[in-house]
């Protein structure tokens, strides 16, 4: 244990020269990406931030949800020490691996150690502890807003509990003052998002999805808490020229109050991120996700009777432990009945510490997982193209995002709520500006994925 704990925080003790300026890579998910903007507001004051290739120093801001991202930072830190560069990792890998790394680059930093960066370049050595730090007081000027961060569910297969630490999140007021004023696109991120609860000021009582409660447990001192609807709301008029979004949320912690909340507060996007993982309830049991097909469906069912025009995207895993070709149906069927608009479709991937790695063989071929997920990714676009065909004739708050790439002089596009294409026709009486100005575009007609159209007054 001993050995454990000092490995979390340790200086080297070679003498290390303080770089003159530094670069960030960020890899994996939307997290990273707030989590880059925190890095670099720790670092402004003290250092000087450019292009990869002039950089005396790389970070690496590192996922390790999967086998193959990690690989792929292991390249990446060989090609840059080819190149002369000094490295640094910071995020999940970092924390995963923490000590270890220290034989490959200079600096490494977990999620909840960016406030130590400065001296860290300056030393060199590892800061890996996991904390209750939610970087409240750190303001970014990112359409990413970081409102709560760790999770405590423990899915079978998941690693992010043990890189993020335990659930905790921001006061409501420094999320409300962060999203003041904005425009454009909000994105509202957590790795359990729609668990968010503010425990500082008194609040609503914490529910959770209709028909889940079996499978979940209450949490404590649930009566004094600001939940997630509550939330959207005070966001939404601080920012209400804004679209707001937000990722990634447990389908546990969908209360009916939620769902009325995304149909009724005009700004928040009438989309929903529902990760499913598999169609099999023997596999959901084995994954530890805490509830059924039957309830999954049923939330779906009413989410679609209260949100007029919802669409859906989701993840899935394809050659769980134990996964069997009945399984797999299962999970196609799934994906035929519910269709989604998008989807995050990943073959399984053995995560050390998880109580998959510990418990559960992983005995599913690889050649069967990539048959697998092929097959998922063939469902999923036969879905995707009927539903693309059923947003023909509607009108779509569409944010500008500039010129359509292929047709550049001509065409303008943007997204929509269910995260489509929609390009339209320039018109040059408006003057738009690029992910801040939303047009409404009535769609003609679609090649299955984008969707065309023209703009309405």
């Amino acid at each position: 244990m001993k050995r454990r704990l000092a490995g979390l925080v340790r200086r080297k003790t070679t003498t290390t020269r303080q770089p003159s300026s530094y670069a960030i890579e960020t890899r994996g998910c939307q997290m990273n990406v707030s989590d880059s903007g925190i890095v670099r507001r720790m670092l402004e004051k003290e250092y000087r931030e450019t292009s990869v290739e002039e950089a005396e120093m790389v970070l690496l801001n590192t996922c390790a949800i999967r086998d193959k991202a990690e690989q792929k930072v292991w390249t990446r830190i060989g090609e840059l020490k080819k190149e002369g560069k000094r490295v640094g990792v910071l995020g999940c890998m970092a924390e995963r691996l923490k000590g270890d790394l220290l034989k490959h680059v200079e600096v490494v930093a977990g999620p909840d150690s960016y406030r130590g960066l400065p001296g860290l370049l300056k030393t060199g050595g590892v800061d890996a502890r996991l904390g209750r730090e939610t970087y409240a007081d750190v303001r970014t000027n990112l359409n990413f807003v970081s409102i709560q961060r760790g999770c405590d569910n423990m899915c079978s297969f998941c690693v992010v509990p043990f890189t993020r630490g335990r659930e905790r999140s921001r006061p409501v007021e420094s999320i409300v003052a962060e999203c003041e004023g904005r425009r454009g696109e909000i994105t509202l991120l957590g790795q359990n998002v729609n668990s968010y609860a503010d425990f500082t000021v008194g609040g609503s009582l914490l529910e959770h999805t209709t028909g889940f409660e079996p499978f979940v447990a209450r949490k404590k001192n649930a009566g004094s808490a600001v939940r997630f609807a509550e939330l959207l709301s005070r966001v939404s008029e601080a920012a209400p020229e804004a679209r707001i979004r937000f990722t990634s949320p447990h389908p546990k912690d969908f209360p009916d109050d939620l769902l009325d909340a995304i149909a009724q507060i005009p700004n928040v996007a009438k989309n929903i991120h529902l990760p499913a993982q598999s169609g099999s309830n023997e596999v959901l049991a084995r994954m530890r996700r805490g509830y059924q097909v039957e309830t999954y469906e049923a939330l779906v069912e009413r989410a679609r009777e209260r949100i007029p025009n919802v669409t859906f995207s989701s993840d899935f895993i394809a050659g769980f432990c134990g996964e069997t070709e009945e399984d797999h149906e299962k999970t196609l069927g799934l994906i035929r009945r519910v269709g989604y608009d998008n989807a995050f479709l990943f073959k399984y991937s053995k995560r050390p510490k998880t109580h998959a790695a510990y418990r559960y063989e992983d005995d599913v071929p690889v050649e069967v997982k990539k048959r697998r997920l092929n097959e998922l990714i063939s469902e999923f676009d036969k879905g995707r193209r009927r539903l693309a065909e059923e947003a023909v004739g509607r009108v779509h708050s569409v944010l500008f995002e500039g010129p359509a790439p292929k047709q550049p002089h001509t065409h303008w596009v943007g997204t929509n709520d269910a995260r489509r294409k929609v390009i339209f026709p320039m018109a040059h009486h408006f003057f738009l500006k690029k992910g801040e100005d939303f047009v409404r575009v009535r769609v003609k007609e679609t090649n299955g994925t984008a969707l065309f159209g023209d703009i309405v007054s």
